[in-house]
């Protein structure tokens, strides 16, 4: 590694002179690297030495840019076969969060007080505390994308992340608990919701209460797969919102549901009046299609959370100046969440109850650690003054023998 002063005279005789680090990187190619000052010169042969001895070092000109790399990203994405959905969701951070502030920035500048300064400088654009995460976590797989590729060596993200695995584990589990009457329907917002249901949305709403199944779950449930007589319900497959059908999202996805009488009497209406479907749809559109999920939601759910008075005030106006509602609850999660905690409380509370491994089975979730990171904080909690009370008293009823 050598810092040495380059002279030189231009053709209209003017004299110039610059910096120069030369240098060999881990892969033993030689690089050159032009300074005006030498100062700069120097700070970049100390870190540059640092780097490469460490293996880390990427020269500018075998790096790429963010914009590009997002875009390599992308096509890594299409070619492992990621669903529609999860490939514009890629687009649509790269396009209108990333690329805009960050897009012309080198992926070797990269650094952990780099991501900081992005997250500020989105929030400071007006995204949202959830956007800036998880147009974090996309920039961090954007720059594993390029690991991959041997364009960086350093992913900055991961690392600001492991950095911030020390805080309390407890701080990190508060920030993700599900509150009630805030991310959950409380059972009277659930009861009132039920009421409300009127239509050709009613039957999906009520099936979706009480099975909590996903919305996707739902578009693509047939038929067949529904047992009135035993009153099961059996989850096979999805429709996603283009009206891709395909397997659950994981094996654990495939389960059997039990169906409670309000469901099953729903259902058998509803087998009267339901649109003719070739694919033997249970909740089709009109013309016997996979329905949309706009139309779910806005004409179903939301129609319903207003009928019964579960809306809230937004900071928008309509022409006549007055504010905008909109639902309490925006998605069919809510109604998932709802079912889950239904599933958990206790009997004398109006619940059923259920182990931790009989909710991750009728969640349909991957793994039992997925439904205590998500409900754990729902499950009852052990009387522990009377524990206290009968272990104290076995105590001591042994010391008096």
């Amino acid at each position: 590694m050598s810092v040495r002063k380059r002279e030189w005279t231009t053709p209209k005789g003017i004299q110039k002179s610059a910096w120069v680090v030369d240098y060999t990187d881990a892969a033993g190619k030689r690089r050159l690297k032009t300074f005006t000052k030498k100062k700069e010169a120097d700070s970049f042969a100390a870190t540059a030495t640092v780097e490469v001895r460490e293996g880390v070092h990427v020269a500018d000109s075998a790096t790429i840019t963010i914009e590009e790399a997002g875009k390599l990203w992308i096509k890594s994405g299409e070619a492992a076969g990621l669903e529609r959905t999860t490939i514009d969701q890629r687009k649509q951070h790269l396009n209108l969060h990333i690329v805009p502030l960050v897009g012309s920035v080198k992926l070797n500048k990269v650094t952990a007080p780099w991501v900081r300064t992005f997250q500020d400088d989105l929030r400071a654009k007006g995204r949202t505390l959830a956007m800036v995460k998880r147009v974090t976590v996309s920039l961090g797989s954007i720059l594993a994308d390029a690991q991959g590729r041997g364009l960086v060596v350093r992913n900055a993200v991961h690392e600001l992340s492991k950095a911030r695995s020390g805080t309390k584990a407890s701080d990190r589990r508060a920030k993700a608990k599900l509150r009630i009457g805030v991310d959950i329907p409380t059972n009277d917002e659930t009861r009132k919701i039920l009421d409300a249901a009127v239509g050709r949305y009613r039957p999906l709403i009520v099936t979706m209460i009480f099975t909590g199944i996903r919305s996707s779950e739902a578009r693509g449930l047939r038929w067949e797969d529904v047992d009135l007589k035993k009153g099961l319900l059996h989850v096979r497959q999805r429709a996603d919102r283009y009206g891709k059908v395909g397997m659950p999202k994981s094996e654990a996805g495939q389960r059997t549901l039990p169906l409670p009488p309000i469901v099953v009497n729903t259902l058998k209406e509803w087998t009267l009046v339901c649109p003719k479907s070739e694919a033997g749809l249970v909740f089709p559109n009109q013309a016997g299609n996979i329905e949309f999920h706009n139309n779910m939601l806005h004409r179903g759910l939301w129609e319903a959370e207003f009928a019964a008075g579960l809306s809230v005030v937004t900071d928008k106006k309509d022409e006549d100046g007055k504010p905008i509602l909109a639902p309490k609850y925006s998605g069919f999660h809510a109604l998932r969440h709802w079912y889950a905690s239904w599933c958990i409380n206790r009997k004398a509370d109006g619940g059923l109850e259920l182990t931790a491994k009989a909710v991750q089975a009728r969640m349909g979730h991957s793994s039992i650690q997925v439904t205590f990171d998500t409900y754990g904080h729902l499950f009852p909690a052990a009387d522990e003054a009377a524990e206290m009370e009968a272990a104290e008293r076995a105590l001591f009823a042994v010391n008096a023998t």
